[in-house]
């Protein structure tokens, strides 16, 4: 366990007080400024500092998944108000210690309960659009392929919502041109939990997508997408990465990555954050359950000049339209 503070004080600055209102936050397996989940759940707390709705705010940095309840136990005998937890790994302690400190308020980014876990008032489960991710994807791929091909490296489609990334994709890139070829290409040959942590299955992927003249590969699930993006920018293809900002974790991929299409975790996080003080302070309703979180559009940095105006404005509308609804993708959540 790695303590990181906000600021001069221990883990446990007046967080008993009910006066003080304090927030937790135990990270995904590695560091806090990750550049992806971690980093982005702790820029929701910090959001939450500066607009006055948190009064403290501490990190346990976790180094092995053995420790997410032990991490959690640390904060919650502490006296803090909210604990946010990240990954799907730490969703099983995340409700264990949601049942156990019902009078603390936690956030799971990015995790689901499962069939057998009922919902508790003082839990949300922040999760994310994934057909609207794959359809972002999809639209901008059809729109700058030059081969009229494009395709998606995928872990395993048993997992439903990776299996919504690819759908999303496709329906997307036939949104923009109902001629454009697509190819989604799952990793559905080992077990479930191996199909993300692949590197060499998604490089092989990807080098034949590329190989069968598809220009602008989408790679999703964790090291197994991120290693295809890899593989298709060595063949000269171009890229789009997935949740996070890829162009700050994949930098061998990152000249010839177009954008990322990302959960919008941050405005979330500090969303729910402010429900729970609200819950606290003015006796209104957690936001508790499975809470739909937006998704976006990472910046197109290094290629940005070649990104058509045309392009850049219908991918805002295409943003804009899918968090109003007046644009589906067709996939059920």
């Amino acid at each position: 366990m790695i303590l990181v503070a906000s600021g001069c004080g221990s883990i446990s600055l007046d967080c008993a007080k009910p006066e003080v209102f304090c927030v937790g936050l135990v990270t995904e397996v590695g560091r806090r400024d990750d550049h992806a989940y971690n980093q982005a759940a702790w820029e929701g707390i910090q959001q939450s500092k500066s607009d006055g709705t948190a009064d403290w705010a501490a990190t346990i940095e976790t180094i092995s998944s053995r420790d997410y309840e032990e991490n959690i136990r640390v904060f919650s005998e502490a006296g803090y108000d909210v604990i946010v937890t990240v990954g799907y790994d730490s969703s099983t302690a995340t409700y264990a210690m949601a049942e156990e400190y019902s009078n603390i308020y936690f956030i799971g980014v990015d995790q689901r309960p499962s069939e057998s876990q009922t919902s508790q008032a003082n839990l949300a489960w922040l999760v994310f659009p994934e057909d609207q991710l794959g359809f972002l994807a999809g639209a901008l791929a059809a729109q700058m392929t030059t081969t009229n091909k494009v395709g998606a490296v995928c872990a395993s489609d048993a997992w439903p919502p990776m299996k919504r990334y690819g759908e999303g994709f496709i329906a997307g890139a036939l949104y923009i041109d109902p001629a454009v070829n697509v190819t989604i290409t799952y990793h559905n040959d080992v077990w479930l939990d191996e199909t993300f942590t692949d590197p060499e299955w998604g490089k092989a992927a990807a080098n034949s997508l590329v190989g069968d003249g598809a220009d602008i590969i989408f790679g999703v699930g964790g090291i197994t997408g991120s290693s295809a993006l890899v593989a298709a920018v060595k063949q000269n293809a171009f890229v789009i990465g997935a949740d996070i900002d890829e162009y700050y974790t994949q930098s061998a991929a990152a000249l010839h990555l177009y954008t990322s299409v990302v959960k919008l975790i941050a405005p979330s996080v500090s969303g729910l954050i402010q429900s729970a003080r609200d819950a606290q302070v003015l006796s209104s309703v957690f936001i508790s359950g499975e809470y739909l979180g937006q998704v976006g559009l990472a910046p197109y940095h290094s290629l940005d000049s070649s990104i058509p105006d045309e392009v850049k404005l219908r991918m805002i509308d295409l943003v804009n339209g899918l968090r109003s609804g007046e644009i589906q993708s067709g996939i059920p959540h």
